[in-house]
């Protein structure tokens, strides 16, 4: 008998298993398992080239801790999973969202651009990344990072507000995917300006993200791929808000059909010690996971077209 093991949910042959992530980085199930032992070494090779995730987040916590408009429920949450400098992004969950979902040397625009991250990567696999974001703290850790490493091709970032991507971006430029992860309204509150998502209501919220996502659409070629990295977030009585259909219907009504979603399950951290407590006094569940929600914009019959075999090579520095 073929010798079985357990990976994400499913019984796969070893054989069958090792096939597949060599020809695409991960098996390309709905889930992704960032607990399994062949994730974490891809990660750890990424960080290894030099990505700094955590560059222009250290002070976040005191950032939100100072914040004028931080809800009293929000300060009485702290702290949960933020005070060492905010959520980081994962850099195999970048490359895989390139490789799959945007053509070879392909332009990103990131509306929500944040960390170092999705641009590194996305310069250190030869594409091209342009991202937006408010703050000119961590667009300037940004481009230090960028220094460190030397990419040949730079990724640009840019100091601003995406509502007004069209006063910020080249006129003609034209995006092959549209990758983010976009701030969870006021669980992450990053500045105090008044323009950012964080601060805003969440009736506010709503209106300006969905119009952001709207706008980036039209800057995207047909017949190409967005995705967004969200997760649900709470209301001050414990119910959620809606973060994931919010965002899901903000693509469909911009014309892009809702395509694939993937769990991305995360490690557990101090979860397993909170949850007893949690769990019974209010029955919520201990959340470790987020949904990748990707979207198609065109024709779905020319996908072969337009999208090679996943190459899952590691970039080398500098190259």
């Amino acid at each position: 008998m073929t010798q079985q093991q357990i990976f994400e949910g499913f019984d796969v042959p070893v054989d069958n298993r090792a096939k597949l992530q060599q020809k695409f980085i991960v098996p390309p199930f709905s889930v992704l398992d960032t607990r399994q032992g062949y994730w974490q070494e891809r990660k750890r090779l990424w960080l290894s080239l030099g990505i700094k995730s955590e560059l222009g987040r250290e002070d976040l916590s005191m950032t939100m801790l100072n914040c004028k408009n931080m809800p009293e429920y929000l300060l009485k949450k702290q702290p949960q999973g933020i005070t060492s400098g905010g959520s980081i992004f994962d850099p195999v969950l970048s490359e895989l969202a390139y490789k799959w979902f945007c053509p070879d040397g392909g332009v990103i625009f990131d509306p929500f651009a944040g960390g170092s991250v999705r641009g590194m990567v996305a310069s250190l696999l030869g594409y091209k990344y342009y991202g937006i974001d408010l703050s000119d703290v961590q667009v300037k850790a940004n481009i230090e990072q960028d220094k460190v490493l030397a990419p040949t091709n730079t990724p640009i970032w840019y100091v601003g507000d995406s509502n007004n991507q069209e006063d910020i971006l080249p006129p003609e430029l034209k995006a092959d995917f549209i990758f983010s992860c976009p701030p969870y309204h006021d669980l992450e509150q990053y500045t105090d300006d008044m323009d950012d998502l964080s601060n805003m209501s969440w009736d506010s919220f709503k209106r300006i993200y969905t119009g952001i996502i709207a706008k980036s659409i039209l800057r995207l070629k047909d017949n190409r791929f967005a995705c967004f990295v969200v997760g649900e977030i709470r209301d001050q009585v414990g119910g959620y808000k809606g973060l994931v259909p919010l965002t899901i219907n903000a693509f469909n009504a911009g014309g892009m059909r809702y395509y694939n979603e993937l769990i991305l399950v995360n490690v557990a951290g101090s979860l397993p010690i909170r949850i007893d407590g949690q769990f019974s006094a209010s029955r919520k569940i201990g959340k470790m996971h987020q949904n990748v929600l990707v979207f198609y914009k065109g024709d779905i019959a020319s996908i072969p077209k337009h999208f090679k075999e996943v190459d899952s090579n590691m970039p080398e520095l500098g190259g």
